[in-house]
């Protein structure tokens, strides 16, 4: 691994799910402007819109689309192309 590329100010960063409450934490160097007390220790905090505690991909709770009926649409029509060109 090269030497000097990585940065040596990490720290434990708390990031907060603001769209579920859910907070974990990390070592991170990300700058935040607040900070916030979590058992006993004062952490700076970063709030995110999502994470993947809320995330649908990561829930289970995603919306499946249907792709069965425009697939069917498609090989019908491809069909009737290579019907054409058979004549």
């Amino acid at each position: 691994m090269k030497q000097g590329i990585h940065p040596d100010n990490y720290r434990m960063v708390a990031f907060k799910d603001m769209s579920n409450g859910d907070t974990f934490i990390t070592r991170s160097t990300v700058n935040a402007r607040e900070t916030e007390e979590i058992d006993g220790v004062e952490y700076p905090v970063v709030k995110l819109e999502i994470s993947s505690s809320s995330h649908p991909f990561y829930t289970g709770k995603m919306k499946l689309v249907d792709t069965a009926g425009r697939v069917d649409k498609f090989m019908n029509r491809y069909q009737k192309h290579m019907d054409s060109k058979k004549k």
